[in-house]
């Protein structure tokens, strides 16, 4: 326990540095099972749209959760196939991508994912790819080469995510950036 608040019904998150209430990852996945494919019915309002593409559930629930709870429209993908269909059957204003999944040979992913949609902001995220800072500018250089507007080292906080999502959002040719 602490100040007050019994710590069991949290979740930290290890790959988003941030602690949220069990109820609300409970909520955000079977909100997410029962929902599948549809969309927000309000009219006239404008919800950014992000795909999320991770081989990892509890990351593409921990980056939903944040995002949703900012106001963000989130699909989630689990994996580069179910990414690639996202993406042929719906429009979106910024795409997650982990740059190593099953399936898709290291940063094959983020240039896969521009090559389909080059209008649309990719932010590359990965454990691996950025771990090594004496190699850091090498592998950002790549997958900026590749596509990517810019690039989140996981773990990396919710300040971070967002900060990403709406630079993406704000600027039309967004520069390359490493965040942590």
């Amino acid at each position: 326990m602490r100040n007050g608040i019994a710590l069991d019904n949290f979740y930290v998150h290890s790959t988003i540095q941030t602690t949220c209430r069990r109820f609300d990852l409970i909520v955000a996945w079977d909100v997410r099972l029962a929902a599948l494919g549809r969309r927000p019915k309000e009219e006239g309002i404008i919800v950014p749209r992000v795909l999320v593409v991770d081989d990892d559930p509890m990351v593409c629930v921990a980056i939903e959760v944040c995002l949703t709870r900012k106001g963000f429209e989130v699909t989630v993908a689990d994996g580069g196939e179910a990414g690639m269909r996202a993406l042929e059957s719906d429009d979106f204003d910024v795409m997650l991508i982990d740059v190593f999944m099953p399936h898709m040979r290291g940063f094959e992913s983020i240039r896969m994912f521009h090559e389909r949609r080059p209008g649309v902001p990719v932010i590359a995220m990965s454990g691996y790819a950025f771990a090594n800072a004496e190699r850091a500018p090498d592998f950002l250089r790549m997958t900026i080469e590749l596509g990517a507007a810019c690039c989140l080292r996981k773990p990396f906080t919710s300040d971070a995510l967002l900060t990403s999502v709406n630079q993406c959002l704000t600027k039309p040719e967004t520069s390359a950036q490493q965040s942590k």
